[in-house]
């Protein structure tokens, strides 16, 4: 295995080192045959860019029958709506660079993944912080410096061999200053790899949450009377009804309420909810403005530049959006005032979203993953003991910040959304995509926080979905999450609709998944209810379930 540094010297040169030590740096490695440190220590002031691992070669494993396609390989997204699963060798991933560079600068289709600043490359699978191969061979990994540095994992398909990447971009070290490079177990084969997951990061309690949110059914066309109806049907099993965007005059603007559609204000929706018995919750893009608010208007300098002196732009959602300067105070005393006056207001649950543009813009002296562990921990600093959702966020930076988190894109309202949007971003919305997430990310429910899988819809009125999509999207969900939402009026469900519901609720709080494995387009799916082995297939190219 080949191993070293990339770095730029006090002289501004690029540099890399091939050997435990040269003349700028002093690397050392420990390694117990099951967990690999690596430290650098600065002998002159240098700017890390990454410390690699390269040439992997997996250990054959007896564990598994080999595949007829190979091995199969888990790459773990970027960030909570990137597309995370297991992947055959021959699967290409998807780079948003390939499109028509127009229509990425048009609609920032570049801004809401890792694709400014990863090289994408079609003969490279990469993914972060933790992988795992099953197959003919076995390998699993699991980054522990996540504080640090992200660990990109970069399997070259063709090869089939592994480079690992600890992305240090941007950290300074002054002489004699050192830092952990690098930090992660591994294990020979993936069953071995999970009793690594969880020696370092157990199984907690965590509360299950049944809930409404206003969204994927009204979107931004949310007002009281909608609300306060939805409300009164929902019954005694629910415990939180969440207000989603559109409450707001514009994203940024967060203390000035739409009067329109909210003559009162938001207070008395919170109330309704308490009066239910119902935690309230509310949504906020905490870390970003879009350019028709008041906030971009009024305080230009509220905003992180980028190297042509421009504001950072995070996407094209709403006018378009801009990244927040987390360093700038006036900005993180925005924040705290408006979190803190939800807060004040009654609301128990914040769902915060779009949080990949802590670390979209660059900070100087920090790492990406530096800057985001300081602005997700800044927002559980405010807001103490409420229930926090993470969502659009680094996985791992939201561990011991969220209580819960979104763990895949959103729910589209047809099955694989409009066809022209399947070329685009790794983050764009698919219900296809996000039920694969919420199968193979299951391995952080419960460990890191509660998986967020996102919303199952039940209705006929503005859903393109089929039935049998529906189901799939419920049962789904209901088994492998610690949050079940749905933005139905469930006034409206029939009794078939309502016996579903029921049959998912039990799964929800009393079902175990026990297995799932990939063939093909099928993953077959294990779990025990109340004693009983059950089994199903799930057909990922139609969405649909079949039991066993």
């Amino acid at each position: 295995m080949e191993y070293g540094l990339f770095y730029k010297n006090s002289w501004g040169k690029s540099k890399r080192l091939v050997a435990d030590e040269n003349e700028d740096v002093l690397l050392t490695v420990k390694n117990d045959g099951e967990r690999r440190t690596v430290t650098l220590k600065a002998k002159k002031p240098i700017l890390l860019n990454s410390y690699y691992e390269a040439g992997y070669k997996f250990p054959a494993s007896k564990e598994y029958e080999p595949d007829k396609k190979g091995d199969l390989y888990f790459m773990n997204g970027y960030q909570s709506w990137t597309d995370s699963r297991e992947y055959y060798g021959d699967v290409q991933e998807k780079d948003v660079k390939r499109l028509p560079k127009a229509l990425v600068k048009r609609f920032s289709f570049d801004r809401y993944g890792d694709a400014t600043f990863y090289a994408y490359d079609k003969r490279v699978l990469h993914g972060y912080d933790i992988f795992y191969v099953k197959g003919a061979r076995g390998a699993f990994v699991l980054n522990l410096n996540y504080k640090n540095a992200y660990l990109i994992a970069e399997l070259i398909r063709a090869e089939g061999s592994l480079t690992l990447s600890s992305d240090l971009n941007g950290k300074f070290l002054a002489a004699g200053e050192e830092i952990v490079a690098a930090d992660y177990a591994y294990a020979k084969d993936y069953k071995s790899g999970l009793e690594l997951l969880d020696k370092y990061f157990p199984k907690k309690r965590t509360e299950k949450i049944f809930g409404y949110t206003s969204w994927y059914n009204y979107y931004q066309n949310v007002n009281e009377e909608i609300l306060l109806r939805d409300l009164a049907a929902l019954d005694e099993r629910f415990n939180l009804f969440q207000i989603d965007d559109g409450y707001e005059t514009f994203v940024g603007d967060w203390l000035c309420v739409d009067k329109n559609k909210f003559p009162r204000g938001l207070k008395p929706i919170a109330d309704a909810a308490h009066e239910k018995g119902y935690k309230a919750g509310i949504w906020f893009a905490p870390f970003v403005a879009e350019e028709k608010s008041e906030t971009f208007k009024n305080h230009p300098e509220w905003f992180k530049k980028g190297e042509d002196g421009e504001p950072v732009k995070c996407g094209s959602n709403w006018s378009g959006f801009y990244a927040l300067d987390l360093e700038n105070e006036e900005v993180k005393d925005y924040i705290r005032t408006f979190l803190t006056a939800y807060a004040d207001m009654g609301f128990d649950f914040f769902k915060l979203d779009f949080l990949y543009a802590a670390n979209l813009p660059e900070y100087s002296g920090k790492t990406r993953s530096e800057a985001a562990e300081y602005a997700y921990a800044f927002l559980r600093e405010v807001l103490k003991d409420k229930l926090i959702l993470g969502c659009g966020a680094t996985i791992f930076n939201a561990i011991d910040k969220f209580d819960y988190m979104r763990i895949g894109p959103d729910v589209s309202l047809e099955f694989d959304d409009v066809w022209f949007m399947r070329f685009m971003h790794r983050e764009r919305i698919s219900t296809k995509v996000t039920l694969q997430n919420t199968i193979y990310r299951s391995l952080f429910d419960g460990r890191f926080f509660g998986n967020d899988p996102d919303v199952f819809l039940l209705r006929d009125e503005n859903v393109k979905l089929t039935e049998k999509n529906k189901l799939a999207l419920l049962k789904i969900n209901a088994l492998f999450g610690s949050v079940l939402m749905t933005s139905d009026n469930i006034a409206s469900y029939g009794e078939e609709k309502r016996a579903a519901l029921s049959s998912a609720l039990e799964l929800f709080y009393r079902a175990k998944v026990t297995d799932y494995y990939r063939k093909d387009n099928i993953i077959t799916v294990e779990y025990d209810l109340d004693g009983e082995t059950r089994k199903f297939d799930y057909d990922t190219e139609k969405g649909e379930i079949y039991d066993r």
